[in-house]
C-alpha cells in the first residue's frame, strides 16, 4: 500500500513552525524597522523637547551610633526612608518660606544610599538657584532632625540607666541600714546574715558603677554622631548633556521599538498562519512550486539572473501551453500585475506561430488597461470568452482571491498554473482555492511562486514515493515496483452480514 508523505508530514508539523515563523517575522521587516524608527526619532525628540528640570544634588555624611563594620546597609536605608517622609519635607519647606505641600515637595526629590554612611540628595526646582536652595534645606532639614533624633535616644537611654542606678542606690542605702544595726553576735547564722549582707552591698556598689558608667558614655556617644553627621559636599547644579541625552533616549526607543516591532510581526505571523515556505504553499494548494520570480527586479548584480528566470519561465509556460489540447489559464493570488506581466510574455512567445488571444479574467485593469504594442496579442475580457474562434492559442488570466466566481474558471481554461504570492494567503484560504478547483474539474499543472524568500531551503515539490507530483491532477497512486499510474479508487462501504434467516428472508 503506497502511503503519501504529504499527508505523513502535515499529520506531523509541530504546533508553531520555528523556521516558518522566523521566515514571517523577517518578510515583516518593513513593520519593525519602522517601529525601530519610530522609537528613535521619538526618543531623539523627547530629549529636545522635554529636557529634565534643573537638578541640583548634595551628600551628607551620616553617623550612627549603631554603627558596625559589618553592617548591609540597613540604616542607610533607614535613613532613606525618613528623608522621604512629610516631617523632613515641612522642615525644608518652612526654611525655604514656600507655601508648598510637604506631599509635592516630595515628588521632587530623593535619596540615594552611596554607602553605610554616605547619602545622596538630588532635588529638582523651578531653576538651578532654586534647586541648589531647596537641596540645601532639605540637607540641613535632614541633619538636624537626624541629630535631634540620635540626641533624645541618648538622653532617654542615659535617663533610663540614671534611674535604674539610683533605686540600686536605694537599695545600697538600705544594706548599708541593715549592716549598721546588726551586733556583732558569735551566733553562727548572724554571722552567715552579716557575710550576706557585706556581698549584696558590694554586688550593688558594682552594679551603680556600672550603670554611671554606661549612662555617661550614652551621654559622650551623642557628640561623636553630631559632629559626624554633616553636609560634606555643598549643594552644586548637574549639568544635563543635550547631546548624550537625545543618544541614550534614542538608544532606549530604538531597542524598545525593535522589541515591540519583532513581537508585533511573530504575533500577527502566529496569528495570520500566512504560508511563506516553498513546502507549506505546495502541501496546502496540492501542487508543486516549478519555479520562483522575485517580486521586484533587485539590485543590479541580481537583475541578469532575474532576466533569466523569466526567460525559463516563459518559454516553459509556452511550451506547455502549446502542447496541451486543452486551454490553460494563469490564476493569480495577490500578484495580478506579475501575472499579467507573465501572460504577455507567454502570448507574445507563441504569437510566431499563430494568433494568440488572452482572455482577462482579472477583476482590475492590469490587461484590459496596458498599451498594445505593435505585434501584441488580442486581449478580450471573461464575457467574450466563448466568441473566441477555436484556432490559434488562447490563455487565459483570472485570479483565485476572495470573492472569486469559481464556475467561471472554467472558461478560462480547464488546466491551470497557479501564480501564487508568498505569505499573501492563509492557509484556510489556499486549502479553499485547492478544494475548489478540484470541484471543477481543474487539474493544477504547477504552482509559481512569486516573492520567495530567499534563505528558503524547503522542499516545494510533492512526492508519492520516489515520483514527483505537479498537482491534485496527478495524484494517481502507483503500482509497486511498475511506474504505471494507477487511478486511485473511492473507499467502498463494506458489506454487511446478515444476524438471523429472518434477515436474510
Amino acid at each position: 500500500m503506497t502511503t503519501n508523505t504529504t499527508a505523513e508530514s502535515s499529520a506531523a508539523a509541530p504546533l508553531i513552525d520555528l523556521q516558518a515563523l522566523v521566515v514571517a517575522v523577517r518578510r515583516r521587516r518593513r513593520l519593525w524597522y519602522s517601529l525601530a524608527l519610530l522609537g528613535l526619532l521619538t526618543g531623539a525628540a523627547v530629549a529636545v523637547l522635554l529636557p529634565p528640570r534643573p537638578t541640583a544634588a548634595t551628600k551628607v555624611l551620616v553617623a550612627h551610633q549603631e554603627d558596625q563594620p559589618n553592617d548591609t546597609g540597613t540604616l542607610i536605608r533607614t535613613d532613606v526612608e525618613v528623608l522621604g517622609t512629610t516631617r523632613i519635607a515641612a522642615k525644608a519647606l518652612r526654611s525655604l518660606k514656600s507655601p508648598e505641600r510637604p506631599e509635592d515637595f516630595m515628588r521632587d526629590y530623593r535619596g540615594t544610599g552611596l554607602t553605610n554612611n554616605l547619602l545622596q540628595i538630588t532635588v529638582t526646582g523651578d531653576s538651578d538657584a532654586a534647586a541648589a536652595a531647596r537641596a540645601k534645606a532639605l540637607a540641613d532639614a535632614f541633619v538636624a532632625d537626624h541629630v535631634k533624633r540620635m540626641r533624645e535616644t541618648a538622653n532617654a537611654e542615659a535617663k533610663a540607666l540614671l534611674d535604674q542606678r539610683d533605686r540600686m542606690q536605694d537599695e545600697l542605702l538600705k544594706v548599708n541600714k541593715a549592716i549598721g544595726g546588726r551586733s556583732p553576735e558569735s551566733d553562727p547564722q548572724a554571722s552567715a546574715d552579716i557575710e550576706s549582707l557585706f556581698s549584696r552591698r558590694a554586688e550593688l556598689t558594682s552594679r551603680i558603677a556600672d550603670y554611671g558608667q554606661r549612662a555617661e558614655e550614652a551621654r559622650i556617644g551623642t557628640p561623636r554622631v553630631t559632629a559626624g553627621t554633616q553636609i560634606v559636599d555643598a549643594p552644586r547644579v548637574v549639568r544635563h548633556s543635550l547631546p548624550r541625552a537625545a543618544v541614550t533616549n534614542a538608544a532606549i526607543g530604538l531597542v524598545l521599538g525593535l522589541v515591540l516591532g519583532l513581537a508585533l510581526a511573530a504575533v500577527g505571523a502566529v496569528v495570520a498562519d500566512r504560508p511563506v515556505l516553498r513546502r507549506e504553499i505546495a502541501a496546502n494548494l496540492g501542487a508543486s512550486v516549478i519555479t520562483e520570480l522575485p517580486r521586484r527586479s533587485g539590485p543590479l548584480w541580481q537583475r541578469r539572473r532575474t532576466r533569466a528566470a523569466r526567460q525559463r519561465l516563459t518559454a516553459s509556460l509556452a511550451r506547455t501551453v502549446r502542447d496541451s489540447a486543452e486551454p490553460v489559464s494563469l490564476l493569480e493570488l495577490g500578484c495580478a500585475r506579475g501575472t499579467s506581466v507573465i501572460a504577455l510574455n507567454v502570448a507574445r512567445a507563441l504569437a510566431a506561430e499563430g494568433p494568440v488571444v488572452i482572455i482577462d479574467g482579472l477583476p482590475g485593469p492590469q490587461l484590459a488597461g496596458h498599451r498594445p504594442k505593435p505585434g501584441d496579442p488580442t486581449v478580450v475580457s471573461g464575457e467574450r470568452a466563448a466568441a473566441v474562434p477555436a484556432q490559434g492559442h488562447r490563455l487565459g488570466v483570472g485570479s483565485v482571491a476572495p470573492g472569486t466566481a469559481w464556475t467561471d474558471l472554467q472558461y478560462l481554461g480547464t488546466r491551470t498554473v497557479l501564480v501564487v504570492r508568498a505569505g499573501h494567503g492563509s492557509a484556510a484560504w489556499l486549502h479553499t482555492v485547492a478544494r475548489q478547483l478540484a470541484d471543477q474539474r481543474i487539474p493544477v499543472i504547477g504552482v509559481v511562486l512569486i516573492d520567495p524568500d530567499p534563505r528558503d531551503r524547503t522542499d516545494g515539490t510533492l512526492w508519492d514515493g520516489h515520483v514527483a507530483l505537479r498537482g491534485h491532477g496527478e495524484r494517481q497512486a502507483l503500482r509497486h515496483g511498475t511506474g504505471q499510474p494507477r487511478t486511485e479508487r473511492l473507499p467502498m462501504r463494506a458489506a454487511r452480514v446478515p444476524d438471523s434467516d429472518q434477515e436474510v428472508r
